[in-house]
Order: structure tokens, then sequence, then C-alpha cells
């Protein structure tokens, strides 16, 4: 709630009698104002959104898991292999590739700029021949599953801006993240647990945390009940779902009946949206208290279901535990997991940290893909992987010492790879400059993934919008186009 609007709504008679004058002049005011500089009702903003049963278009993915690499994984060293530099170590970026595009403060000042090529080899993997590094071999394993894009690219060169700008489709704090417009837009499938969960986790090194902002995965402007639920990495999942001591679950039944009443009473004096969000999440709580052991209880998996997704499925909150309660919610029909894992910001620890962030995630985020196959879910469940941005072909710091050197963000071209949900599988889109600098082929920009990611949930991009401040916003901003090419 908005702390000044819980103090009017605490007013007092006298009170209300001496501003009177004033709301007199506001409501005059108010009559004068376009319809269209009036915020939204909640009712109307409903209407519009398409729900399950006004899709703009057949949807292919039902649900969405967003395996988010938080700091930016190298694409050099993982995802697009480029001959070119292989024997080119230690000489400098040439200025017709850099063309004069801005680095970052870490970098800019660097006297020189040394091509670093990729650590390890890189090899043909599946039928669909896609080369990928040998860091990373569970990925190769599904290779003929994924769509692998290598043209990705933002104007963000920070990693709070980028991973804003990805989330929540601008690089300023504020709107509404994806998972918090998939829910506004398509509602729930299962009212016993949220639309939108969130899991984070981090490399067990805890090398380099990039900090996790709320907005990442909040409501913005639009109703709060949209935003996700995090799911805590110990103790219990969700804070205070848990009844308190000596409150059995009929007196807390009765007890939320009452404040049922008293809310709706308030509800219908106010019409405030947030009134009716926390009616809705106090309902939502109770349903959880039963839904949500069975789904972080992991006892009954098979052996081999916990081997496919490696040791670490083992330990609380991490990468790999969270991928196989991915698979366990998207079973559940929760509409969109948002998983996201730090560790990525290799600026000088790239030869030893980032083997250890592939073996955190490369197995798991294969197993998940596996596991969802071979239960029939990866056709309607769309699964992605990747970064706010890439790392820069140059190196960072003396890459002839032995370990102490990295790469710094870039994200004028980079790479992440989906799979299910109605992508063509064992494909390969864009193409980068010998360097793997710029976009070569077939530009894919924030904006544009994301309305392809919102046409396979069935949602037209530029329709699924919320009236604020006299604007009606939407994820895509003002442009972004379906890269229909992705699609099968």
């Amino acid at each position: 709630m908005n702390p000044l609007d819980q103090n009017h709504q605490h007013n007092t008679r006298r009170q209300f009698f001496g501003r009177t004058a004033t709301g007199i002049g506001a409501a005059a005011l108010g009559s004068l104002l376009s319809k269209d500089l009036k915020a939204e009702s909640p009712g109307e903003a409903e209407q519009r959104a398409p729900r399950e049963s006004g899709l703009h278009f057949p949807a292919t993915a039902k649900r969405v898991i967003y395996l988010m690499m938080s700091g930016g994984p190298s694409h050099i060293d993982l995802f697009d292999y480029k001959p070119e530099i292989l024997n080119r170590r230690g000489e400098e970026l040439p200025d017709s590739v850099r063309n004069g595009q801005r680095l970052t403060t870490m970098t800019n000042r660097q006297s020189q700029l040394p091509v670093l090529p990729p650590l390890k080899k890189f090899k043909s993997w599946g039928k669909s021949n896609i080369m990928l590094s040998e860091l990373i071999p569970f990925t190769g394993g599904i290779a003929d599953d994924i769509c692998l894009v290598k043209s990705m690219n933002t104007e963000a060169i920070n990693h709070a801006p980028a991973a804003t700008f990805f989330l929540t489709g601008s690089q300023i704090p504020g709107r509404p993240s994806m998972g918090a417009w998939a829910s506004y837009g398509l509602g729930s499938m299962n009212e016993n647990l949220p639309a939108f969960v969130v899991m984070n986790s981090k490399d067990r090194q805890n090398s380099c945390g990039q900090l996790l902002y709320d907005y990442y995965w909040g409501s913005g402007f639009i109703p709060s009940k949209h935003q996700g639920v995090r799911f805590r990495s110990g103790g219990d999942p969700v804070l205070y779902l848990s009844n308190p001591d000596g409150m059995p679950r009929k007196l807390r039944r009765k007890m939320l009946d009452h404040l049922n009443v008293l809310n709706q009473e308030k509800l219908s004096d106010y019409g405030d949206p947030e009134i009716e969000t926390r009616i809705a999440q106090y309902e939502l709580a109770y349903r959880m208290q039963m839904s949500l052991p069975e789904i972080t209880d992991i006892s009954d998996e098979p052996e081999h279901v916990l081997e496919m997704y490696g040791p670490d499925v083992h330990r609380t909150g991490s990468f790999a535990r969270n991928c196989l309660l991915a698979r366990k919610l998207a079973e559940k029909d929760v509409r969109f997991i948002q998983l996201m894992h730090i560790g990525w910001d290799q600026h000088a620890n790239i030869p030893t940290q980032l083997e250890h962030q592939c073996k955190d995630t490369d197995q798991p985020a294969a197993a998940l893909v596996k596991d969802l196959k071979q239960r029939g879910l990866l056709d309607d469940t769309l699964v992605i992987f990747g970064g706010e941005f890439g790392r820069t072909v140059f190196g960072q710091g003396n890459i002839n010492n032995e370990k102490k050197y990295g790469r710094d963000h870039h994200g004028r071209c980079f790479s992440l790879w989906m799979a299910g949900g109605g992508v063509k599988p064992g494909f390969e889109y864009g193409k980068s400059c010998d360097y793997g600098w710029n976009v070569a082929e077939n530009s894919v920009h924030v904006h544009d993934w994301q309305a392809t990611v919102l046409h396979m949930m069935g949602i037209n991009h530029e329709l699924l919008t919320y009236r604020y401040q006299g604007r009606r916003f939407r994820l895509t901003d003002v442009h972004g186009k379906v890269v229909k090419d992705l699609l099968v």
C-alpha cells in the first residue's frame, strides 16, 4: 500500500471537513480533464487483458521457465564459435571492428584491447551440428532441442540497467516485469499456487554476486497481485505462510473470513486495487499452505531423475535444486517461473570461475529440458537460458597473467538459447562478425525477443497494455517485432 493513501484512509471527521474545500477544487479540476489522462480502473484494465479465453493468437507456450544468468555469460567462450580469432591471441582488436563503440569505465582507459580466444575448444554437437564449447557438454547433449540465437543485442552496458531492460522492457526501474505482464495478461492456471514464481541462486564459490533487486520480478504500476512470489533458499520457502504456534487451520480460516468482510467493505468504499490484491493474497497464502510443501519436497523423486540434475540437487537453494522445483511447478501449471543465478561477471577471474559456473548450471539446465521432454511438457513450455549481455572478445587486464584476467561487458552482440514452447529445435539464428563483436545477420533486439516470447504465449505485444499517467505502457515500450523465423 502507498503510505500516503493509508494515511488518507485514516483521516478523522474533523480532518475531512477541514479539507473539503480542497476536495471540491480537485473534483472540479478532474471534471475538466480528458478521460485519457485518468488512471485506468482495475476493472477496465483486466477487461483489456487477453486472458485464456481471448488470446490474440493460438499459444504454443502455456508456461515459461526463464533461466536468467545474471552477470553476462561469455558468448565468445560458450556459444559463438569464431575460428578467426583462434590464432590472434594478444593482437589488438581492430578499430574497424570496434568502430568507436563505448566501453564500460572498467576498460575504456585500458591501454590495449588484446584479442582473447575462447578458453576451451568448441565441438559439433547433435545431428544439427551446433558448435558449442566443451565447457557445456550437457547443453551439447540437448543441441537438437535448442534454438540458439547468436545475434542478440542491447544498448545497456551495465548490469542493473541491462537486467532491468531484459526483465521489464526499460533500463529504468518501475515498469512491470515480464512475469507480471504474463500474469496480468493471462491470469493463473492453478488457483493454489502463484502465477509467477521466482527462485534465486549463486555460485558455490560466491565469487561475484550482482545485486538482485525486487523490481526484477515486481509489478510496477499494475496491481501488485501480479508480482512474482519469491521462494527463499532456506527455512520456509515463503515468509509468514505457516500458521503461528497455537493457530489451528480452522481458526485461521475463520479469521480470514472475518478479515475478508472488512477488506471487502473497504474495497467498496475506495476501489483501491491494492485492497483487492490483499484479499487475493490472503486467500492464495491459505491455499499455498497445503500445496507448497508438496512442491518443495523432492524425497519422492526417482533416483535416476535426481542423478540427471547432478549432485548439487541435494543442496537447498542451489541452481540444480531450483531447476527441479521449476519442473514441478511447471507440472502444476505455474505460468511464469524465473530462476536467477548470479556469478557470471568475470572481469578478473574468467580462467577459473567460468568453469565453476558451467558446472553449476550446464547439467541442471539440460536436465530440465530433458525432464520436461520425457514428461510431454516441453512442447508447451518455453525454456530460456541467457544473461543480460555477453562479454568482450578482448581481455580485461593482463591476459598473460596465469589466472587474473577476464572479459568486460558486451551488449552489442551476444547469445542465448531457448527450447520448447514453439521454437525451432536444433536451429541457429543470427550471425556475428568474425570477432563476435557486431551483428552481421538477423539482429534480434531485446524488444524483438520480448515480442516473440509474448507471441508464443498467445499475446500480441502491441495490444497488451496498461494505462498509467496518461500513457498506455507495454513490455516492448514503443517498438519491437516478432522474429517469426525462430518459430516452428
